[in-house]
């Protein structure tokens, strides 16, 4: 009897142990920018990405790496940021709304454009500027943007939820940011 519960302890303890183990690999696993043991999970979200984008992409001058970060942005956008919902006034069209249970009609005229109002803020547009920048940020401005909410003027960004994006891999939000390159400005 005594053996079983040292047997039991030395189990638990073990159990423990592997448990404290996984965030570590999780992390080590996201660094590598979802490689390693789960396989072709990139090369999913890049299809996807590509069949899911609502508007055209200016891809011209693009090598088959840069197409798919473009593609991965997409997928992380459209698929799972729903950046859609708040940077597009209105997200939908008048009769492809799907919180109506209409099928969804996504509004490409004013895609990505801003001027959703939350009342003490009003969305962004970040489409490609005049100089080609999302939001008017460099690469570094808009990845440092989504990992610290800090604005280059010093403010804080409100009701978006650049905590939850900060905690993404620096892979994808460098991805993000191609994709908002390669979508139309709303620029006049």
């Amino acid at each position: 009897m005594q053996r079983s519960l040292i047997v039991s302890a030395a189990g638990a303890i073990a159990l423990m142990a592997a448990s404290a183990a996984i965030p570590a690999a999780a992390d080590d696993h996201r660094d590598r920018g979802d490689r390693g043991r789960f396989g072709d999970v990139d090369d999913r979200r890049v299809k996807v990405g590509r069949e899911i984008a609502p508007v055209k992409l200016d891809l011209d001058g693009k090598d088959r790496k840069e197409k798919k970060e473009v593609w991965l942005g997409s997928y992380i956008v459209n698929a799972q940021g729903g950046c859609n919902d708040c940077h597009t006034n209105p997200p939908y069209t008048p009769d492809g709304n799907p919180f109506l249970g209409e099928e969804e009609r996504i509004n490409v005229d004013g895609y990505l454009c801003g001027g959703m109002d939350f009342g003490i803020a009003v969305s962004a547009n970040i489409s490609p500027d005049a100089d080609g920048l999302p939001a008017g940020l460099e690469r570094r401005e808009f990845i440092r943007l989504l990992q610290t909410g800090e604005k280059p003027s010093g403010r804080i960004l409100q009701v978006m939820p650049w905590p939850v994006y900060g905690k993404m891999t620096r892979r994808d939000l460098s991805a993000v940011y191609a994709y908002l390159s390669a979508i139309p400005s709303c620029e006049p």
